[in-house]
């Protein structure tokens, strides 16, 4: 049995500049707990956000990528 629980981090995503959103998700990847999942929730952007969201997650199997219409920031961590 695994000693840590399995822990979900939720991003909203809406309209980020890339290098931003590449970092913020790259040092989730770094983390020292490595049982994560991270949920990236592209809320109906629209620049290139949800495009990089999905090559990531392609990268990576911990993350998972959901796309919306866009809802708000509500609507997304929901």
């Amino acid at each position: 049995m695994n000693k840590h629980p399995k822990v979900s981090i939720i991003v909203p995503v809406y309209n980020v500049p890339e290098k931003y959103l590449r970092v913020c998700i790259q040092s989730l990847i770094n983390q020292t707990l490595k049982n994560i999942e991270i949920i990236l929730v592209e809320d109906g952007t629209t620049d290139r956000s949800g495009f990089i969201c999905d090559e990531l997650a392609n990268l990576d199997n911990r993350i998972k990528v959901i796309h919306q219409e866009n809802k708000g920031l509500c609507g997304a961590r929901n």
